[in-house]
């Protein structure tokens, strides 16, 4: 049966290949330790799953949820912004309750994307921006993101006649795959940027609690003129530990938040809510929390600079999100290195070019695995590279 044309243009979503090279070598016998996917390891906590129990015994919440989420949510969601980033929302207008963040890219493109139109995207990048612009017959441009500037985008290097095509630009800081971070000066550019050629801006923020060494990460929308451009993605997957629950927001402009509501209602019936009243008590856990939570990342993340410092691997010292970027030795490609690290170590990596065509000559390691297994990655990686 042929598929859509659009369906033909999209790659092999990175990770379930990744999955399917775990599947093979644990086949084989291999101890496998998978480095690929930034899947927190730790459990929800106990306060969360108490209030899930609670309220998925109320049969009231058994029923279809409202689309745009509970306004009890959403009122928590805009007081966790207040608190952790000292944003004013309106929770009735400028916040949507999602089924994670990813699904909220399908969202914008779809509300607001046409044929033709082109998306600007980091590379790498989280693979979803792209897909999402193809899902809509729209175009997306890679915009490189590279060592020598920090790995921010060069918006006033972009070729203009795809700057008069761009009706939606993607950002991602703290960023995955990179661990690089954004400042103050580099938002205000791009809102600049963004006004001056009528560009709507959507900030993918679900690192934005995951700061090392006392690093605070921004939210794009803390910088003025940021709400009257764009919109924020966020989630409680990363702070919270809770990727298999699913359940996100979207923040900001009011008319690009109701334009991605209008898709959302027509596509999917929101989130259980069972599910929402136990994210309104993550929402409100103390900040202590999360601290906690990136002592552990943090000891981590030294474990494995000092262990690519040994064996000569020059890895990029992230100041949040928890992963590690590295630049491959000389003589490899991104795809054949990971490939010789499974086979020689049955240690997953991701291969940087799965994120985009800048992110060749490089690779990516998740820290979301506990602390033995981790250290045993480490020593078997020292083995063979040193």
């Amino acid at each position: 049966m042929n598929s859509s044309k659009r369906l033909e243009r999209i790659p092999p979503y990175l990770f379930a290949e990744i999955n399917k090279k775990i599947a093979e070598a644990k086949k084989r016998g291999v101890d496998v330790i998978s480095l690929g996917i930034g899947d927190p390891d730790m459990p929800t906590p106990k306060p969360i799953i108490d209030v899930l129990e609670k309220e998925a015994n109320n049969p009231k919440n058994h029923q279809y949820p409202d689309y745009e989420g509970l306004l009890a949510f959403r009122t928590a969601v805009s007081q966790w912004y207040k608190r952790r980033h000292n944003v004013d929302l309106d929770p009735e207008k400028e916040v949507l309750t999602l089924i994670g963040a990813k699904e909220g890219s399908v969202h914008l493109s779809i509300a607001f994307l046409n044929p033709g139109e082109v998306a600007l995207i980091p590379s790498p990048g989280y693979t979803v921006y792209k897909t999402a612009a193809i899902m809509t017959d729209a175009e997306p441009y890679e915009m490189p993101l590279l060592e020598e500037n920090e790995f921010l985008p060069a918006l006033r290097a972009i070729p203009s006649d795809v700057v008069k095509k761009t009706k939606l630009l993607y950002l991602n800081y703290p960023n995955n795959p990179t661990g690089a971070v954004a400042g103050k000066e580099f938002y205000k550019e791009v809102i600049d940027f963004a006004n001056d050629n009528k560009i709507i801006v959507c900030s993918d923020n679900p690192y934005s609690e995951t700061g090392y060494d006392g690093y605070k990460p921004l939210s794009f929308l803390e910088i003025p003129g940021a709400k009257e451009v764009g919109v924020e993605m966020n989630s409680l997957s990363k702070p919270y530990n809770m990727t298999g629950w699913r359940v996100g927001m979207a923040v900001g402009n009011a008319d690009i938040i109701k334009g991605m509501g209008i898709s959302k209602s027509n596509t999917d019936s929101g989130v259980f809510n069972a599910i929402q009243y136990a994210a309104i008590k993550a929402l409100s856990l103390p900040d202590s929390h999360i601290e906690n939570l990136m002592k552990i990342y943090q000891k981590r993340r030294d474990l494995v600079l000092d262990t690519f410092k040994k064996v000569g691997l020059k890895a990029f010292k992230p100041k949040a999100a928890f992963y590690i970027w590295t630049k491959v030795p000389d003589g490899e490609t991104s795809a054949s290195f990971a490939t010789k690290i499974l086979e020689k170590t049955g240690v997953v990596i991701t291969p940087g070019a799965g994120y985009g065509k800048t992110g060749e000559g490089y690779f990516r390691i998740s820290l979301t695995v506990p602390d033995e297994r981790l250290k045993e990655a480490m020593q078997r990686i020292e083995k063979v590279l040193a």
